[in-house]
């Protein structure tokens, strides 16, 4: 079959080998969703990207939104129309939806409305590991986590029907394990579509002033209380029954482990799994403690379930021992794994556990942290930067950057990083920076963190007479994540054709007079640029334009065209200038047999950008086509 078009096949009792986030797809369309948005951040990209190939033949509606409080504004009115709607985002996504979701919260849902929000312990792809399960409890929303690809389908169902019946939008809690794990999934029936949906109105409803917000908080609270029940007595949660008076109570990914240790060590231990998990079920944890001598709660990050198992047992005089992160054995910070639980099990039940891990002090491996790609613009604009600065003699500029791959930059020899908050935070920083020193100041912003985030900062910027110089790093498209379109791209999320943004239109509109639009690959042209930028007195915009080197990449592939640069040795000085402060991953030094060391360019990583012939004083780097 086509690209991920197994995902539309209607067979109930058909099973799949699906990624989480596919299942997770599989399981909003099982449940008829119509509409569906999303900002698109590691680890829920992969939900965006098949519908971004699925959702015409799927009959649904589907956007990148501009940001994720955009996602979450555009899915709320969806479902106050009546349609099921599916947002999602990865956890400091959140954050940025959060206005938008407290007070959906308070108007309540019509359609069943899902948020997803993709946790990301030990921050593979993140600047934090918040846990926004406690964002269900500020919110005052029901919440489920799945603990596999299965799980993700069918409570995905499940809380559409949720979220239905309490009127009220349901926060679906994943994390990196499980969005990315893989497992056999069994399919039901495709839900059936609503089609268009029709807003009845209602201001007391659906605008939450202060009169109608009291009165809507009220009934927040009392569904709320129906919701209890219905987590009380859902399918959701459930026991195991291994034996034994060692109760372990845990949920999503964290079952995973606990049910791999406690068979393999043959532990005598009954589990509570819960699957909703907010409200609190409390009934449920209430006999199942009481039934036990030991209770161990398994789970990362915060000590939610913990907290409220200890509550629960203090209110109720159940004297047993609990066990989790409050009192040391589980660690608060990072993911966990079979090791982790192993070993804290074998603490709290005295068990000789014998440590099979590897430690990082017996086997000393080369750091291999992550670099630009081969051919990537941002290190043509990042070493036209330096040279700029090195040239005009600044040597305490503060760089501000922002979140896309181009954060890279932190790493030598650029160094092009000294501050970094969140989405959008590089211009609101480089304004606070230019105000509170005398120091000059460098902004980098990619095109779509830009259009997410960074557009009001650089009116502030422009309003209050900033001095700085901001550089938008436009490579055509939302590169860290997978290349999904953005408002500046002529196509939407639907795959049509849309009308787009212009970056210098759109800053010249503010009101902004110097802005330049350079071609990184024309190294001379953009340090010039950098030069004339820092020199003046004012706002100053570089829009950095050149597409991401995949895309270039993959295009000559089509086309059958392919060439790569190699080193004339006979040419070449060891300057060092292409090896040293370019520092193209394609680019090494080898010691030859001759027992000298030189330059050479790996053929097979080499794009055949062409910026290391450029910058070459000595013309040593010369084209060699291949085909």
């Amino acid at each position: 079959m086509p690209k991920y078009e197994n995902i539309l096949a209607d067979e109930p009792g058909r099973k799949e080998f699906l990624l989480g986030n596919e299942a997770i797809v599989r399981g909003a369309l099982e449940a008829g969703v119509d509409f569906a948005s999303t900002y698109p951040g590691t680890p829920s990209s992969e939900i965006g990207n098949v519908l971004f190939y699925i959702s015409k033949k799927a009959g649904l509606y589907f956007e990148f939104s501009t940001n994720e409080k955009v996602a979450m504004e555009t899915s709320a009115a969806a479902s106050a129309s009546g349609l099921r709607a599916l947002v999602f985002f990865k956890h400091v996504g959140l954050n940025v939806a959060a206005d938008a979701f407290m007070s959906t919260a308070y108007v309540g849902t019509n359609g069943g409305l899902v948020v997803l929000t993709a946790d990301d312990p030990s921050m593979h792809s993140s600047q934090n590991e918040q846990d926004n399960r406690l964002y269900s409890m500020l919110a005052n929303i029901p919440m489920v986590e799945p603990s596999s690809p299965q799980e993700m389908k069918d409570f995905m169902k499940g809380a559409f029907e949720l979220s239905e019946k309490l009127k009220l939008p349901v926060l679906f809690r994943t994390t990196t394990r499980v969005n990315h794990a893989r497992g056999i999934v069994e399919y039901g029936e495709l839900g059936k579509k609503r089609g268009k949906g029709y807003f009845e109105k209602d201001p007391n409803k659906y605008v939450p002033v202060p009169e109608n917000a009291r009165r809507m908080h009220r009934e927040l609270l009392e569904k709320m209380e129906k919701a209890k029940e219905l987590a009380n007595s859902s399918s959701l949660n459930r026991i195991e029954l291994h034996g034994g008076k060692i109760g372990i109570i845990t949920s999503g990914v964290s079952y995973n482990y606990v049910a791999d240790v406690v068979k393999s060590l043959g532990i005598d231990a009954n589990i509570l799994k819960l699957g909703f998990t907010h409200p609190f079920p409390d009934n449920i944890v209430k006999e199942f403690i009481s039934s036990v001598d030991k209770v161990i709660v398994v789970e990362e990050l915060e000590p939610y379930l913990e907290e409220n198992t200890r509550v629960l047992a203090q209110m109720h005089n159940i004297n047993v021992p609990i066990y989790g992160k409050l009192d040391g054995y589980f660690p608060r910070a990072y993911e966990y794994n079979v090791d982790v639980v192993k070993t804290a099990l074998g603490k709290i039940l005295g068990l000789n556990i014998r440590d099979n891990s590897y430690k990082a002090k017996e086997i000393e491996l080369p750091s291999r942290p992550p670099v630009l790609c081969p051919g990537c613009p941002h290190r043509a604009t990042y070493y036209a930067a330096m040279m700029a600065l090195r040239q005009l003699k600044i040597k305490d500029a503060i760089i501000t950057t922002d979140i896309g791959c181009y954060t890279l930059g932190i790493q030598k020899p650029y160094e092009m990083a000294d501050y970094l908050l969140c989405m959008g935070s590089s211009i609101g920083a480089a304004v606070g920076f230019s105000k509170a020193t005398d120091q000059k100041v460098i902004g980098f912003v990619g095109d779509s963190t830009f259009f997410h985030a960074a557009i009001p900062g650089l009116i502030d910027a422009y309003h209050n007479n900033a001095n700085l110089v901001y550089v938008i790093l436009d490579n055509r498209t939302t590169a860290m994540t997978g290349h999904q379109p953005h408002p500046g791209l002529p196509m939407n999320g639907m795959g049509e054709k849309a009308p787009y943004v212009d970056i210098e239109k759109l800053v010249r509109g503010i009101g902004i007079d110097w802005v330049r639009t350079v071609d990184p690959y024309n190294v001379q042209e953009t340090i010039k640029a950098f030069k004339d930028a820092l020199k003046h007195d004012g706002i100053s915009v570089i829009i950095s334009k050149r597409e991401c080197a995949l895309l270039w990449d993959a295009r000559r592939r089509k086309q059958n065209e392919w060439w790569v640069y190699e080193i004339n040795q006979d040419k070449c000085t060891q300057c060092g200038l292409c090896s040293d402060w370019l520092a193209c991953a394609a680019i090494f030094k080898k010691v030859d047999e001759d027992g000298k060391e030189r330059v050479y360019i790996n053929d097979a990583l080499c794009d055949g950008c062409g910026v290391c012939a450029t910058i070459c004083p000595f013309n040593a780097i010369e084209k060699k086509v291949i085909r």
